[in-house]
């Protein structure tokens, strides 16, 4: 026992004095493995972040979300989007009073324009809406409260404010009750939505107007279509169902021949999650791949560095089986110099990573998480190259013929 911890002392430290040796050779040898670890930090980083990032927007569309918009037409032969909705408060009202697998619905419709409180202006986004919107979208206010069914039948001139705006109109608070006009139109604030921050696409949520959909269509577009339906199912388990039967509805006021092209679309709050974590897994492959490439560079590298190692003692092999060293103590000795290399190299990875996950989440505003697993990862990896490159060079030392060695020049 006393003989082996010996050894290993021994071995550590001629392995280390080896090393030392040769700073700069060391330093560039350990550069493949520096990279490509880091790199597999910040990949899974970002990737992290990006998931969780996913997630909250999910939660954020709202619970069992659906979105009903226009869709393409066919003419002369040729599918084509022609911009014009085929969508009506009927076709809404149906689905609500026909689709037992649905739960909320409200109509949209959408503008955009300058909205104007005393001497502050703020261009944004109006949405027309009914009052299952906030019930559709999980958006609570913060102040006052949503506009009502009697507000939508009467097309009364209220809305709700997104918190960019209300902050941008009102610094000072207290904007429930006061007057704002969009497109010289008076609305009175009846409520201040909860800030939710940053959509999938990066635009910002809380920009946005919400007013009575008769009111914004009657007030301020003048037309009779609308842009979307909202739609939520009754529980997660029934979006499927809810989007089969408000399909068939649709067909069928839509007169639309089973089989027949679709003059509308559908989806779900999860078919954009998954587009989106798609494009993700896509970038986090390439780079992943990019971080592999960069990792087997090095760890040719500590191959390449050990082998001329392995030439340059040959002398000092052969010295060493003369006196009583074994086979598997040279073996040892030069695995313990490639996995050392390694694994310094995996530590300054992990942290140079770390490091620049860090400056990207700062810098550029990214959501990153670094978890763990990863950093125990890049340790495994970076333990594994140099337990399989550092093999052979260690392989060959160990067979060296000790006669051989020392006749060595």
């Amino acid at each position: 026992m006393g003989n082996s911890i010996q050894r290993l002392g021994n071995i550590t430290i001629v392995g280390l004095k080896a090393i030392f040796r040769n700073k700069l050779r060391s330093s560039l040898t350990m550069l493949g493995i520096v990279i490509g670890v880091g790199c597999v930090i910040v990949v899974v980083a970002i990737g992290n972040g990006a998931s969780q990032s996913i997630q909250q927007t999910i939660n954020s569309l709202g619970s069992n979300f659906i979105m009903i918009f226009p869709g393409a037409s066919t003419q002369s032969g040729a599918r084509i989007f022609t911009g014009n909705s085929t969508l009506t408060t009927e076709d809404a009202d149906a689905i609500k009073a026909e689709c037992p697998a649905v739960a909320y619905v409200s109509p949209v419709v959408r503008s955009n324009g300058q909205v104007v409180a005393g001497e502050l202006n703020w261009g944004t986004q109006v949405f027309g809406a009914g009052p299952d919107w906030p019930f559709i979208r999980s958006w609570n206010t913060s102040e006052g409260s949503f506009f009502g069914d009697s507000d939508v039948k009467s097309a009364t001139k209220v809305c709700v404010l997104g918190a960019t705006v209300a902050e941008n109109l009102f610094p000072q608070g207290g904007s429930v009750g006061q007057i704002v006009r969009i497109k010289n139109v008076p609305f009175k604030v009846v409520g201040v939505l909860e800030r939710k921050g940053g959509s999938m696409m990066g635009s910002d949520q809380d920009d946005q107007v919400v007013a009575p959909y008769t009111t914004v269509m009657k007030r301020l577009q003048g037309q009779s279509k609308l842009s979307m339906i909202y739609a939520a199912s009754a529980s997660s388990d029934g979006v499927a169902d809810a989007q089969a039967q408000i399909e068939a509805l649709l067909r069928q006021r839509h007169r639309i021949p089973p089989g027949g092209d679709l003059d509308f679309q559908m989806r779900s709050q999860e078919e954009i999650a998954s587009a989106q974590d798609a494009q993700m897994k896509i970038l986090r492959t390439l780079l992943l791949s990019i971080a592999g490439v960069s990792l087997l560079i090095g760890g040719i590298g500590i191959m390449n560095i050990m082998l001329v190692s392995v030439t340059e003692r040959t002398r000092e092999i052969g010295i060493r089986m003369a006196i009583g060293a074994k086979g598997r103590h040279v073996l040892m000795q030069f695995l313990f110099e490639a996995v050392t290399l390694s694994i310094v190299g995996g530590t300054i990875g992990v942290a140079l990573g770390i490091g620049f996950s860090s400056l990207f989440a700062k810098v550029l505003g990214w959501p990153i998480i670094v978890s763990p697993a990863s950093v125990i990862l890049s340790f495994g990896v970076a333990g594994t190259v140099g337990v399989i490159f550092g093999f052979f060079p260690a392989f060959k030392a160990s067979t060296l013929d000790p006669i051989d060695a020392l006749r060595y020049e």
